[in-house]
């Protein structure tokens, strides 16, 4: 599969999960509302995401891939399953032996982290619950890595589908049987996680050819794992503890750590789509190009890949800021859900999208070193930007409440893509950096001139007032179509070869 074809399917399998992440979020504010019950179902999450942060969970797929890669550039197919072997059977029991202590140590880890939580016994409760789902992501994600290495995306694009699947039946049959708390979504995502994340791609990877074999003494690949790896244990960046610091930051005020959720869930849907999808279908080529020794190679697909993402990006940027408003109203407002934390949300929206670029940049950069291993740039980088995240964190919510926390996380990831840039300028010659520059611009200015046309226009239909369901519907069909006519006019008349480019590609 080219990466071309790569990344459709990539998009088309985040595109769909994030829709059902925004239907689950909907469900969520209905059923929940900004609350402390909500509160309570996204803390429930933080101690067993940490449990996969430890073994480098989110990160699998990218230790994994190079060094299978190696073996099958050497055209040595036999080795590859012996690495793979290795890997799996030391990181499974990890995750088996790890959630265990992290399930008799729940009470303790709750009290040190939510002190101010209003029911610890019960947020200990829901911890267990969800713990097990651990095990299944993040075994899951080694044998994702196998197919990705294969070029093979069509069952890993179904994961995320079947993860939210599960928490959307979880809280419906839930609801249904009388439970109006978060209870049903915790078990509807150990559900998901184990038929998506583990069932599905255990059939999906054995299909490859790289699979469990013999490993003699000596040929285990362990080693190298966790060369490759532990920088990523030892180090998290804000792009990955972005979410903790929501819920761990947001249990200062009730409702609080519910809100910023909303927001970021539905910001994450463009990040989603251009950003992680870019950045997932582009890595096994990148990879590949690193093992066979192709360095101009890796050095013009990486700067393609980002100009294109953050050319798109900007687009996705001008959209949210016009959209914010009817989209809260359209995808939240029911039940529990008010129109007072509509505005609340949506404002927060609005702060969080000027992110969406630097998550893209990140996307493509960070694969970029992780392609050639150098595993520790990308750490350092990211680590120093967790050490001032914190203060700056606090800082901006003293100053601005809890927008503050969405301007914190939007000015940090800027700042974290800005630090990569200059690491791969460094790296790959100043010259790909430039080459990235007008992109950026031509990105800017197209966007900047679609959100003025266009945010006018969506402000006039609700003149102020709560909008209503029909409202909501006319202002997002009428400013949607006209913030994309006015991006994609701009950037034909610019001639932007990242429009062609797209083009070309699709």
């Amino acid at each position: 599969m080219k990466m071309g074809a790569a990344a459709a399917v990539v998009s088309a399998s985040v595109l769909i999960s994030r829709l059902l992440g925004l239907a689950r979020e909907a469900i969520l504010a209905a059923l929940i509302g900004v609350n402390a019950e909500g509160d309570l179902y996204r803390q429930a999450f933080l101690i067993p995401d940490f449990l996969n942060y430890l073994l480098a969970g989110a990160f699998l797929t990218i230790t994994l891939i190079p060094i299978l890669s190696s073996h099958l550039e050497r055209g040595d197919p036999a080795a590859a399953s012996r690495a793979f072997t290795s890997v799996f059977r030391f990181v499974a029991l990890a995750i088996v032996g790890l959630t265990v202590v992290m399930w008799v140590a729940a009470g303790p880890l709750v009290s040190l982290l939510f002190p101010e939580v209003p029911d610890p016994d019960r947020l200990v409760s829901l911890t267990r619950i969800v713990l097990p789902a651990q095990v299944f992501l993040v075994v899951g994600a080694l044998l994702t890595a196998v197919q990705y290495t294969h070029r093979r995306f069509a069952l890993p694009a179904l994961a995320p589908i079947v993860y939210n699947l599960g928490i959307i039946a979880g809280g419906l049959i839930g609801a249904t049987m009388g439970e109006t708390g978060p209870e049903g979504f915790l078990w509807g995502a150990v559900i998901g996680s184990a038929v998506g994340n583990f069932g599905l791609q255990w059939a999906g990877a054995r299909r490859t050819g790289t699979w469990f074999t013999d490993v003699p003494a000596g040929e285990s690949s362990v080693k190298e794992y966790l060369l490759l790896a532990l920088p990523l244990m030892l180090g998290q960046s804000i792009a990955v503890l972005d979410e903790q610091f929501v819920r761990f930051f947001g249990q200062v005020d009730v409702g609080a750590t519910s809100a910023l959720s909303f927001a970021r869930q539905l910001n994450m849907v463009p990040v989603g789509v251009i950003a992680q999808a870019a950045g997932v279908a582009a890595f096994p080529f990148l990879a590949r190009l690193a093992a066979g020794g192709d360095v101009d190679g890796l050095v013009r697909t990486t700067g393609r890949a980002a100009r294109n993402t953050v050319f798109v990006a900007a687009g996705a940027t001008a959209a949210l800021v016009v959209l914010a408003r009817p989209l809260v109203r359209l995808l939240y407002q029911y039940g529990e859900f008010s129109a007072t934390d509509g505005e609340l949300v949506a404002g927060l929206l609005v702060i969080y999208a000027f992110s969406i670029p630097a998550w893209g940049l990140h996307q493509i950069l960070s694969r970029h070193f992780y392609a050639k291993r150098m595993m520790w740039r990308v750490v350092l980088i990211g680590s120093l930007g967790t050490l001032v995240a914190i203060p700056v964190w606090l800082l901006l919510y003293d100053a601005l409440g809890v927008e503050g926390f969405a301007l914190a996380s939007t000015v940090v990831m800027t700042a974290y893509a800005i630090a990569l840039l200059v690491a791969w300028g460094l790296d790959s010659g100043w010259a790909a950096v430039r080459g990235l520059v007008p992109s950026v611009l031509r990105g800017l200015t197209a966007a900047t001139l679609a959100a003025l046309a266009a945010y006018p226009l969506v402000t006039a239909l609700f003149d102020g007032s709560d909008l209503s369901l029909l409202e909501g519907v006319v202002a997002a069909l009428i400013g949607g179509l006209t913030t994309v006519a006015v991006f994609l006019g701009v950037s034909a008349l610019m001639r932007a070869p990242e429009l062609r480019d797209l083009l070309r590609r699709s």
